[in-house]
């Protein structure tokens, strides 16, 4: 598996994704909001965090990889995109 993954300045993207040459969205490998915004400063977010969900599989024939290789992928998106309270969007 061919993985390229960098995280955008602001934390809450991806600037460069991709899985065995193809782009890769990561709402196939979980979803990613705030569970806080009430407690976010202005323009920002109180709990940003990414969970993964289960493989389909449509996405390991998309992105052509195995089970342990998705939940490699998943998990790296969840340390990358999972950092709590932020005010980096003021």
């Amino acid at each position: 598996m061919k993985l390229e993954l960098e995280f955008g300045r602001s934390l809450c993207y991806t600037r460069t994704f991709t899985v065995n040459g193809i782009d890769a969205k990561r709402d196939d490998f979980g979803e990613q909001y705030d569970r806080s915004p009430e407690n976010a400063e202005d323009y920002g977010c109180g709990d940003m965090q990414f969970t993964r969900i289960p493989a389909k599989p449509e996405v390991l024939e998309k992105y052509g990889i195995t089970g342990p290789e998705y939940e490699l992928i998943a998990g790296q998106l969840e340390v990358g995109l999972s950092f709590g309270s932020c005010g980096l969007c003021q």
